[in-house]
This record gives C-alpha cells, sequence and structure tokens, in this order.
C-alpha cells in the first residue's frame, strides 16, 4: 500500500484540550492538502471547520468524549447539535462502565439511539479497549453490530492505551460484515499505519502520518 492510500484512510485528529481555531484551521488544511477521509476535532469547532472547508473535506467530531459517561439524552443532544452544525461523522464513546456492571441493554440502546441521532451520517463507536477484557472486546463487536452502527473504534487515546494489533484482529473476527473497523490511539509510523489496515482497520485515527508526511517534504 502507498502513503497515498494510506492517508485516504486516515481521520486527521486534533482533541487536546488547549486546542485552538489556528491549529483546527491548520489541521484542516493539511487534511484537505493530503486528501485524509477526516478531519477529527472537538464539537465546539464542527460549525467553524465545516463553513472552512465546505465539500472539500469530511468533518468528523466526537460525542460523550472522552470518558464515555455521559447520560443517552446528553449524547442524543451532542449528536444532534454536531449534526446541524455540519458534522459528516460522528464518533460516541460507550458507557464503559454500564458495561463492566453487565448493563449491555442500555449500551446497546444508547449506540442505536446515538445512531438514529446521525440522520444517516457514519457513527463509530469508541469502546476503549484497554478497559476491557477480551469478553467485553466480544460483547461490544456483537452490539455494535446489533445497534446498526458503521464502525467500532478501539480507543480515545486519552485512557491508558490505545490501538494494538491484537485488538484489531479480535474485533474483525467477530464484528458483522456491514461493520468497518478504526484503529487510534498511538499510531505513530507508517509502517504501524500499514499493519493496522492489513489487519483490517479501514480507518486510522492519527495525527501523526501527516506530521510525518509534512516532515518528509521539509527536507
Amino acid at each position: 500500500m502507498n502513503i497515498r492510500e494510506t492517508l485516504s484512510k486516515v481521520d486527521h485528529t486534533l482533541l487536546n484540550v488547549d486546542s485552538t481555531w489556528e491549529q483546527i484551521k491548520e489541521l484542516c488544511e493539511d487534511a484537505m492538502r493530503y486528501e485524509t477521509a477526516s478531519v477529527c476535532i472537538p464539537p465546539s469547532f464542527v460549525k467553524r471547520a465545516k463553513e472552512f472547508v465546505g465539500a472539500r473535506m469530511k468533518v468528523c467530531t466526537v460525542i460523550g468524549f472522552p470518558n464515555g459517561y455521559a447520560t443517552t439524552a446528553a449524547k442524543v443532544f451532542e449528536t444532534e447539535d454536531a449534526v446541524n452544525n455540519g458534522a459528516d461523522e460522528i464518533d460516541m464513546v460507550i458507557n464503559v462502565g454500564a458495561l463492566k456492571e453487565g448493563n449491555i441493554a442500555l449500551v446497546g440502546k444508547e449506540i442505536r439511539a446515538v445512531k438514529d441521532a446521525c440522520g444517516g451520517r457514519i457513527l463509530k463507536v469508541i469502546i476503549e479497549t484497554c478497559l476491557l477484557t477480551d469478553e467485553e472486546k466480544i460483547t461490544m463487536c456483537r452490539l455494535v453490530t446489533d445497534a446498526g452502527a458503521d464502525f467500532i473504534k478501539t480507543s480515545t487515546g486519552f485512557s491508558k492505551g490505545g490501538a494494538t494489533f491484537g485488538d484489531v484482529r479480535l474485533m474483525k473476527a467477530h464484528i458483522g460484515p456491514q461493520v468497518k473497523v478504526k484503529a487510534s490511539g498511538g499510531i505513530g509510523s507508517l509502517e504501524d499505519a500499514a499493519e493496522f489496515i492489513r489487519l483490517g482497520s479501514a480507518r486510522l485515527g492519527t495525527s501523526r502520518i501527516v506530521k510525518i508526511m509534512k516532515a518528509r517534504e521539509e527536507r
């Protein structure tokens, strides 16, 4: 796989607490220049970013981020607000605590509610793999599939760990045929990116791949 194909699978991401509009604008410019799949940015920047990029770039934002323990009603409101502001894709964080205590019905119902609020837009479900057992990851593969979400995503990048090759293998083996995998968190090299794609990741959440390309061009 060449570098352009890799870039086409990247959600070029900036979700730092201290992110500024100038940084988000630069992220958008770089995403358009390198033709990434989308920019993934905080909800407060969605409207401004969409007005800036128009149809030239997909705008993705995060819901219930990064901890996932907002109520379902809050996540639905966040999603509707993001869609109204121009978001093309939604990445939501599950309620990990509910999963841990066995409240599977709540987790599944919440994913379905957010999917409905997306209005046909792509929904990626962040399950925070570093906090889950393999059994819980498999349960989430089933719930994401049954809820009709488009992607299952490994990580927020704000917890104890990010994407691993093993988690992508496991998720790819247990999701339904209509669900795709997004690997996110800690993807720091072209070699890692290529391996995640080879293992079945259809998207990569990272800022580093574009930075590597920029550094190469500046030499």
